[in-house]
């Protein structure tokens, strides 16, 4: 069984190779057109030349951040440094002070922003105090 498994293991990556070549689209094969690199992993898949060429050169990367395409685009970026992910929490957060009320002042509830006042403050605790009722103090019991 071990005098097999060395060329299973060629075979397996001859054969990984030559899907992988043929599955990927034609604008996405780097250095060659497709068509060559399909006859470069038949040719020399035997001595594992073709293949191992097809995935150090001629396979895309898949790991190309935020869908970069050139290499000065393949770097990592924070999130505080990404305009895409500050606009999408700007987004995600909804309207700000400087855009209005806030959706949750209405009667009956607390005063979300300072600009409400002390006045305002003031007047929420005299409503909660009529809704709850009179304090008699903690009960004895």
């Amino acid at each position: 069984m071990l005098k097999i498994l060395p060329f299973l293991l060629v075979l397996a990556v001859w054969i990984y190779a030559f899907i992988d070549c043929l599955n990927t689209p034609e604008k996405d094969v780097r250095k060659l057109p497709k068509v060559v690199w399909v006859i470069i992993v038949l040719l020399f898949g035997q001595v594992l030349i073709g293949p191992i060429a097809w995935f150090a050169v001629g396979r895309p990367r898949r790991n190309t951040p935020y869908g970069a395409t050139r290499a000065t685009e393949r770097r990592w970026i924070a999130p505080d440094d990404n305009p895409d992910f500050l606009k999408s929490i700007k987004d995600d957060r909804g309207p700000t002070p400087t855009d209005g009320p806030a959706p949750t002042d209405r009667p009956g509830t607390p005063p979300s922003s300072p600009e409400s006042g002390e006045r305002s403050l003031e007047e929420w605790e005299e409503e909660f105090r009529r809704k709850d009722g009179p304090d008699d103090g903690p009960s004895k019991g």
